[in-house]
């Protein structure tokens, strides 16, 4: 496993980095990132970004906003967060959006330090119910890109502060606040370390599985395309925020595998534009899918044909045909 170190604390950089080894990676390699970021909020690919953030919070305490490549929902970072990355060659589709596997490493090192962590959902680590990891997945080129956080030591009053988590999402959870989902791994350490040892420690674990870590560095030529990435995408407010389209109509559900919301401009009873939003996770691009309702009729009939034959579980995985329908009609 080839293992890059990254020093940078930049989201827009770190996530620029992920999107150019996911490229230029071969599809037989297989790739781990443990990276920090200063205080960000890290949105979800197919999210609607102003919806997601406390802006006033995110603006008075300097906190970065930048998109992700992965679907999801919007996860608060700091220093006292680590972040992990692993690109491998895609799996089987019977594989996709298989979780559990990615974080077995981390399980089982946190079990060794003497805590009970455990697989939970959907894409969420848990000790004693309490969340501590989100989970997300990017597939592209037949290379499958898994990252996810790990809550070491963050301020956890600035993540309940600066995400304004939908009230649906808190009930649909069955709990009270953002505060009574999430924990902190350093105060249930028998033994406290520090969150480089504990970095340390999950390479540790990563070899004695069997992954031989070899180490590599970017080059200066690797750095400026990463860079440039940056200054044209991650950099950008057009990626990372992205214009609210206009709308008539706003439907949204919370189905078992995440929400969907949908922004529809209907003009005449025509489909003028539709924009899809969501935690959910999809393979394929969502504006595909937009595209093939923009110019139908707003009824049912209309709307079935324009998306007969389509696999609307590529791009929203445990999405059908019955489900997105009843969303859009009903």
């Amino acid at each position: 496993m080839i293992y890059y170190p990254n020093p940078s604390t930049d989201p827009h950089y770190n996530l620029a980095l992920e999107e150019y080894l996911m490229d230029i990676l071969p599809e037989d390699s297989k790739c781990l990132l443990l990276w920090q970021n200063r205080p960000s909020i890290i949105i979800g690919k197919h999210q609607n970004t102003i919806e997601e953030i406390n802006a006033d919070f995110v603006r008075e305490n300097n906190i970065n906003v930048v998109r992700r490549m992965s679907g999801g929902g919007a996860v608060y970072h700091d220093l006292g967060n680590l972040n992990f990355t692993f690109i491998v060659g895609e799996r089987i589709p019977s594989q996709l959006f298989d979780f559990r596997s990615f974080t077995v490493p981390v399980v089982s090192c946190l079990r060794g330090l003497g805590v009970q962590a455990e697989f939970n959902n959907r894409n969420d680590l848990t000790i004693d119910e309490k969340k501590f990891s989100g989970n997300a997945q990017f597939i592209r080129k037949r290379k499958c890109l898994h990252h996810g956080t790990l809550l070491f030591n963050i301020n956890l009053d600035h993540l309940e502060q600066a995400l304004r988590v939908s009230q649906d999402k808190i009930e649909s959870k069955g709990i009270k606040s953002v505060r009574s989902r999430v924990t902190n791994i350093l105060p249930l350490l028998s033994v406290p370390i520090t969150l480089e040892e504990f970095k340390h420690a999950i390479l540790d674990e990563l070899e004695r599985s069997g992954d031989r870590i070899e180490i590599k560095h970017l080059t200066p030529e690797e750095e400026k395309k990463i860079q440039e990435l940056v200054r044209t995408k991650y950099g950008t407010w057009e990626w990372n925020y992205g214009e609210s389209p206009r709308y008539t109509l706003k439907k949204s559900r919370r189905f078992d595998f995440g929400k969907v919301e949908v922004l529809l401009d209907v003009n005449q009873g025509i489909i003028q534009t539709c924009k899809l939003y969501g935690d959910f996770f999809g393979k394929e691009e969502i504006s595909i899918l937009e595209e093939k309702l923009a110019g139908c009729r707003y009824e049912k009939a209309s709307i079935e044909q324009a998306l007969a034959g389509v696999n609307v579980s590529e791009y929203g995985n445990g999405l059908t045909l019955p489900l997105l329908f009843s969303l859009l009609t009903q």
